[in-house]
């Protein structure tokens, strides 16, 4: 039998290196002929059924990752590999996730829908009543399953752990380039979302919609250890961040980490990229790299500032499909784009008629409609009770919080625990060491009304809202938010039960109470020791 093997293999695996065929096709097609020889299955039954005038559509998705690559301009980072992507496509400067938390924001992208509408805004809800999406909205799958696609959320983006382009070696430590499958949704859906979570199925699954999730910059095991994953870590000393944090080493020290975050998820996205090489996928594929919202530190993740919806958008269609009228690689396109617009678009290139009720715009194509406004809130998080809602056109953008009288940093123990930022506040602030711009968080409420103008004032400092100069634009800006939640049909007009903060404020008191109090505990020690 190994004689046998040996003597078909042999002079197949040399034709395969004269026709210079990748490994996976060669292996595929050596398998059709093996088979077919045995008699077991015809080839016909064993070929892809592939419908090649319909282009693949990979979404790669980071979590709470903003603009800071260096497609973008941010200092003190390095993405070759996202910057590729940038220059062989389109890098949207203004896009904007319709809610600042993860599964608000996926609820609403993976339908088309604001969060709001279909009720899946407050954070981590109905995990347990089996809340449906309403009539008419479905997850986007659903539809392009209904156009032939097969689709993909892919955790095993390889065969093996043993393939030597699957884990490579930094600093002494193995990297295992694979997805997080994340899901997240506030909603119950019946079935399984998804047809594999393995990218070896998508190579003999044309034309497919995938996703692939990477969780370097989501705070966490892969954020504490991002530095031992690059080459050359960001420097603290160099660093630039924004004017509401205050310049000191430890403050230094978390957004570098942030940015080392950034810099290993660029890695994994180069993987993804090689990888539609290898397998000859990249010249049929639209890829589009996105995140789920701002990054996750004080007054972004949660927050629905630029700082907390503003996310990189970059679009690369392949150059074996026509591209849409006005398409051209390399370019920058500064129109204002919704992440649900993300959805509607997918489902464009896909071929699908945009269902009746999806609130999604297509940006695509010559006659795709420019948005005047961008849309968000954020509701309760955890036991964290809030509601804001937000507008943004191109020079301001106004909020309204319906909540004033608790403060921007009002009790959410998961982020006390988890951004060193929080404590490093109130210490320097009992010291006065503060500049009135950083204390301006720490105050015990916030105004009903914040207008900022954002082409001169870009981290949202100034509010403007009692600014006469200002008033016809603030004017303007309310009236375009109460049309908004009216049209759109907030559901966030009608609060939670009481009965679920308290769940939440038990959960969240158990996980973190006796982990936040030690926490405070060592900080308390290595002053001492300091001083």
């Amino acid at each position: 039998m190994t004689q046998w093997v040996s003597t078909l293999l042999n002079p197949w695996m040399d034709l395969c290196r004269q026709a210079s065929m990748n490994k996976p096709s060669c292996f595929l097609s050596l398998a059709m002929l093996v088979m077919s020889c045995a008699g077991e299955v015809p080839i016909d039954d064993l070929a892809p059924s592939k419908d090649l005038n319909k282009p693949n559509i990979l979404w790669i998705i980071a979590e709470d990752l903003g603009p800071e690559l260096s497609a973008y301009g941010h200092p003190e980072v390095q993405t070759p590999n996202l910057d590729r992507l940038a220059a062989d496509g389109v890098r949207y400067t203004h896009a904007f996730t319709t809610s600042p938390v993860c599964s608000s924001s996926r609820s609403a992208f993976m339908t088309g829908m604001y969060q709001t509408t279909i009720g899946a805004h407050n954070h981590r809800s109905h995990r347990e009543d089996r809340y449906p999406l309403p009539d008419g909205v479905r997850l986007i799958t659903d539809w392009l399953r209904d156009a032939d696609y097969f689709t993909g959320n892919i955790v095993d983006l390889a065969d093996s752990d043993e393939e030597f382009h699957y884990r490579e070696v930094m600093e002494g430590s193995f990297a295992k380039f694979s997805g997080t499958g994340k899901t997240d949704w506030n909603f119950h859906y019946e079935g399984e979302p998804f047809d594999t979570n393995r990218w070896s199925d998508l190579v003999r699954n044309e034309p497919f919609y995938a996703q692939v999730n990477f969780p370097e910059t989501h705070r966490g095991s892969e954020w504490d250890n991002a530095h031992t994953q690059i080459v050359q870590p960001a420097n603290p000393g160099a660093v630039k961040m924004p004017p509401y944090y205050p310049d000191h080493p430890e403050a230094r020290a978390d957004w570098a980490q942030y940015l080392n975050a950034v810099m290993s998820l660029d890695r994994k996205v180069g993987f993804v990229l090689n990888r539609l090489e290898e397998d000859g996928l990249a010249h049929r594929t639209v890829v589009i790299f996105m995140s789920d919202h701002g990054r996750a530190m004080v007054r972004g993740k949660q927050w629905p500032y630029d700082s907390g919806l503003h996310v990189p958008l970059i679009l690369r269609w392949p150059n074996e499909i026509a591209a849409p009228e006005g398409f051209a690689a390399g370019t920058v396109d500064d129109r204002l784009i919704a992440s649900i617009d993300v959805s509607a678009t997918t489902l464009a290139i896909a071929g699908v008629t945009l269902p009746t009720k999806m609130q999604g715009q297509v940006f695509l194509g010559e006659d795709s409609p420019a948005r005047a406004y961008v849309f968000g809130g954020r509701d309760r998080g955890d036991e964290t009770i809030d509601r804001i809602r937000t507008v943004r056109d191109d020079r301001y953008r106004y909020i309204r919080n319906y909540y004033p009288e608790r403060g921007l940093l009002q009790l959410n123990r998961y982020k006390e625990f988890t951004y060193p930022m929080i404590p490093l506040l109130r210490e320097l602030h009992e010291a006065g060491q503060l500049t009135p711009t950083q204390a301006a968080l720490l105050a015990p409420s916030r105004p009903e009304e914040e207008l900022y103008r954002l082409d001169i004032d870009p981290f949202e400092i100034d509010n403007v809202v009692d600014d006469p100069d200002h008033a016809a634009s603030l004017k303007r800006l309310r009236l375009a938010l109460d049309e908004w939640i009216i049209n759109s049909d907030d559901q966030g007009r009608t609060p939670e039960s009481l009965e679920i903060y308290e769940y939440w404020e038990r959960e969240m008191s158990e996980i973190y109470d006796a982990r936040i109090n030690q926490m405070l505990k060592e900080r308390q020690n290595r002053k001492v020791t300091r001083d």
